[in-house]
């Protein structure tokens, strides 16, 4: 494994502890600064939305500056933003703190999947993506009660000190191992020219299909999951009879899911992407079926939300290295993606919202998911096809 992979997998780590362990803490950052539950609830959804807005921006503005560089600059992006919140006087520095953190996120994962890819071989490239994910998967599982601990026994602001000094690691892990030439990729035409650098080369990648039809299955692949993940609690002590205190053990258990899908669907798009998209939305959307039908079992509660987590991430990689290769290499189409899944998270979560919000139970965000993930389904079937006949 080159040790650029690791500095970006711990940067990766960073990032989704951000993302992550606030749900641990709002209690505490509320009582703190004298706010309401809703109040301090958007330090998550401004969270999310700088996430989508950053992704296309930075990314866009730092089109035409050595990849490296502009990782570095993430990071050290990201850590001021930790600082701020870990230092915030009062709630709108911490909102800020907050805000500016997320900018980073979906250019760090735009950039960096195409980094890592070109630190190893072509042929573990998407093995090489999910290395940085690991990272990424791996705070997912470890987030909530990372931050809970934390701040039980320190406070909540000794969390965003330990996060700024995981930012701190990861930024002169990056700045020390990642080669300066790193950053070149292999698209899908077989040649190695150099990515394309200025803004309206990198928009033109857009005019590709299969860019498109990428992005469509990424987004719907992401709804489907979190149509039903969003809901996943009340499913758990509603429908499968768990008690409230078993809903954190039980999402450590989807957690593991998503890293061991995570690994697994990068080698598995190394060996024949498509057909691996496909059957990990395949068996998404089959879980997500299956579960809605077997809710009121706990013991299949248990088993599906891991298959759940399996089958939701494996096509992370995949998808990334697809969009990039026949986006011939642009970055800004690498950060497209990670916005087109944060779009897919917000659409997933709301129209599960009405299908409670209509009295079709908490088991209906499972249909839900799975109906918006056999439509993903469907995507990247025509977009395999369409490739494998050369027509877009």
């Amino acid at each position: 494994m080159p040790s650029g992979l690791v500095a970006l997998a711990l940067g990766g780590f960073g990032i989704g502890l951000t993302e992550f362990l606030i749900a641990g803490l709002l209690p505490q950052v509320a009582s703190s600064f004298t706010v309401s539950e809703a109040a301090a609830g958007r330090l998550i959804s401004g969270y999310a939305l700088s996430v989508a807005v950053g992704a296309i921006a930075l990314t866009a503005a730092t089109a035409r500056l050595p990849r490296k560089q502009v990782l570095v600059g993430l990071v050290a992006l990201f850590v001021v933003g930790n600082l701020l919140s870990a230092i915030a006087p009062n709630y709108t520095v911490m909102l800020l703190g907050r805000i500016v953190a997320a900018l980073c996120h979906g250019s760090f994962f735009g950039i960096g999947s195409l980094v890592a890819r070109s630190l190893v071989a072509p042929e573990k490239k998407s093995q090489a993506v999910a290395i940085m994910f690991a990272g990424l998967t791996v705070a997912n599982v470890l987030g909530v009660p990372f931050g809970a601990l934390v701040g039980e026994r320190w406070g909540w602001r000794a969390a965003f000190w330990a996060v700024t000094a995981i930012g701190v690691l990861a930024l002169a892990g990056i700045a020390a191992l990642v080669p300066a030439w790193a950053g070149r990729v292999q698209p899908a035409t077989g040649a190695d020219p150099a990515p394309p650098s200025g803004l309206r080369e990198q928009v033109r990648a857009f005019w590709s299909w299969q860019v498109w039809l990428t992005l469509t299955a990424t987004a719907l692949g992401y709804g489907g999951m979190f149509g039903a993940f969003s809901y996943i609690a009340y499913t758990f002590t509603e429908v499968s009879g768990f008690a409230s205190a078993d809903v954190a053990w039980l999402l450590m258990v989807y957690g593991v899911g998503l890293v061991v899908g995570n690994l697994v669907g990068g080698r598995a798009a190394d060996r024949d992407r498509d057909r691996a998209l496909v059957i990990a939305l395949l068996g998404l959307t089959l879980t997500l079926a299956l579960f809605g039908l077997l809710a009121g079992s706990a013991t299949a509660s248990v088993i599906l939300v891991f298959v759940m987590g399996v089958t939701g991430f494996a096509g992370v990689p995949g998808m990334i290295t697809r969009v990039t290769d026949f986006a011939h290499g642009a970055a800004l189409a690498a950060s497209a993606n990670v916005s087109a899944s944060n779009v897919g998270n917000a659409l997933g979560a709301w129209l599960g919202g009405l299908a409670i919000t209509a009295g079709f139970g908490y088991a209906s965000p499972l249909y839900v998911g799975a109906g918006i993930a056999l439509m993903s389904t469907v995507v990247m079937v025509i977009a395999a096809r369409l490739a494998r006949n050369h027509s877009v």
